[in-house]
């Protein structure tokens, strides 16, 4: 039987208009609502002060660690301009995403003219910017990363404030499972009756904190990002709360728990923020993790490039485990194109094939234009090879599959079926 015809061009043009103007809820930021204050970063200078260029200046700089800290915001930023924008072509993702950031917000990059630049975005009120953001990057909603544990965040939940629809709760949770000996006297002093041995009295004082806070955040999910050392089952603290007190408490509200592995903490600790790394993670963990607790839904992205096949095929056998994203230093296009590619070959449309992980508002706009055009790339791939099978794909069923891998699936996943669980206290 010979092969059918395609018109690959006008397959390609579809998929790539449909998932250009598709909106999408960024299931995973570390963006504020407005009433945060100085907590959401945007502008010129927080885009190049983010972690990722400060990284990559330091492999330029001379100088002492210690003398870059001291400089003020605006002068650390005019440092790396120069270093990776005017003494460099700025060719890395990092750079080219500022860059494609000014761009689509109608600015002259040519010109390379910082004061000119930062003068246009003194002209903005926060509330429109974030409008304009959001349009540009096609972004309906966005998901917060909440940490009670932030001396300058919780307060702002404590006095209470009017909600922004469009930012979405998390709660994370990383001092509760990774530095139980430092956060237990932490609890005590917030009124909660726990020692660092986990007893049953412990653990229930533990239950009691996460309902607290997940009733006063209205969350969306509980999330820990874990090193690549983390096991499970193991006698340490991190797997017996999670066990004890963690998943309980996901269970009892219909709550997906968010497992980041592989970040390996403080590899150079004088870049600060920009000093992390990456590690090989043991997913057997997750896989112990799913197998003995079906009736968890555990969301999960992993770090680490050799970990990503591994995912996936776990992914295959546990329905209680949705993938997503592509986190950190797999953030680049060469890797999510392979990563999604992969995904949609091995889980089908069964996952959320990106978020922005966004440290500033600006970043949403780059960084979802560079990912719809390698999902677009990918799915008309994948299409195309429908199409020469005879099964021939329409529009609407195309403008249905994008919809889901931009939250559909996401939503659906965090609210059953595998356990048929209801939100509760509000949570919807």
């Amino acid at each position: 039987m010979t092969q059918p015809r395609v018109d690959r061009d006008a397959l390609t043009a579809t998929v790539e208009k449909i998932v250009s103007s598709t909106p999408l809820i960024d299931i995973h930021t570390h963006l504020y609502d407005p009433a945060f204050g100085e907590l959401l970063l945007w502008g010129i200078d927080d885009l190049l002060v983010y972690h990722y260029l400060v990284a990559e200046s330091f492999r330029y700089f001379d100088m002492p660690y210690e003398k870059f800290w001291s400089l003020s915001k605006q002068a650390q930023a005019e440092l790396i301009w120069d270093a990776l924008f005017i003494r460099h072509s700025p060719v890395s993702e990092a750079c080219r995403g500022v860059l494609a950031t000014l761009n689509a917000l109608g600015l002259d990059v040519r010109k390379r003219d910082l004061p000119a630049v930062r003068k246009w975005f003194q002209g903005w009120n926060v509330g429109d910017y974030i409008t304009r953001c959001m349009e540009l990057g096609g972004v309906q909603k966005i998901c917060m990363t909440n940490s009670p544990f932030d001396d300058l965040e919780r307060p702002v939940w404590e006095r209470g404030f009017q909600r922004d629809p469009r930012f979405l709760a998390a709660l994370r949770i990383d001092p509760l499972l990774v530095a139980w000996g430092d956060t237990a006297p932490i609890l005590t002093k917030w009124g909660y009756g726990v020692g660092v041995s986990l007893t049953e009295k412990t653990i229930s004082e533990v239950r009691r904190f996460l309902d607290h806070w997940t009733e006063r955040i209205k969350a969306h999910y509980l999330m820990v990002s874990l090193g690549p050392e983390f096991d499970f089952p193991a006698d340490t603290f991190a797997a017996r709360l999670l066990e004890k007190a963690v998943l309980p408490h996901c269970r009892d509200n219909g709550l997906s728990m968010a497992l980041m592995f592989g970040v390996k903490r403080r590899v150079n600790p004088q870049l600060r923020l920009a000093g992390d790394g990456v590690g090989l993670s043991k997913l057997s963990a997750l896989e112990n993790l799913c197998g003995r607790f079906p009736e968890n839904k555990f969301l999960v992205t992993v770090l680490a490039r050799e970990n990503q096949h591994e995912l996936c095929v776990l992914a295959r056998k546990f329905r209680n485990l949705h993938v997503f994203g592509c986190w950190w230093f797999t953030n680049v296009p060469y890797v999510i194109e392979e990563m999604t590619r992969m995904r949609l070959e091995l889980i089908g449309l069964s996952m959320t094939p990106q978020h922005s992980d966004a440290r500033v508002l600006d970043q949403i706009i780059y960084k979802w234009q560079h990912s719809r055009r390698l999902i677009a790339k990918v799915l008309a791939d994948k299409y195309v090879d429908l199409a020469q099978t005879g099964w021939d794909v329409t529009a609407e069923e195309i403008q249905r599959d994008v919809s889901n891998l931009f939250g559909g699936e996401f939503k659906r996943f965090c609210a059953g079926p595998c356990a048929e669980l209801s939100y509760t206290k509000g949570h919807k």
